[in-house]
């Protein structure tokens, strides 16, 4: 059974943080692509790093993908 979060988006801080916490992998989407995915290792002012790569706040769309 999926998680009733299961592709919604991170739209708070807590959420950003409650993913990291809770070790829930995340899809990244830029323009309705998808651009990367994993579980959030860091998160700054600005962006949010998933394995080794770090991806803007503003210019990405983070969804809750476990």
């Amino acid at each position: 059974m999926k998680s009733k979060r299961f592709m919604k988006p991170l739209t708070s801080p807590i959420h950003f943080h409650t993913a990291m916490i809770e070790q829930i992998p995340v899809a990244v989407f830029s323009d309705q692509e998808l651009i990367g995915s994993g579980k959030i290792v860091e998160i700054t002012d600005f962006a949010v790093k998933i394995g080794d790569e770090f991806y803007v706040l503003e210019a990405c769309t983070f969804k809750f993908a476990g």
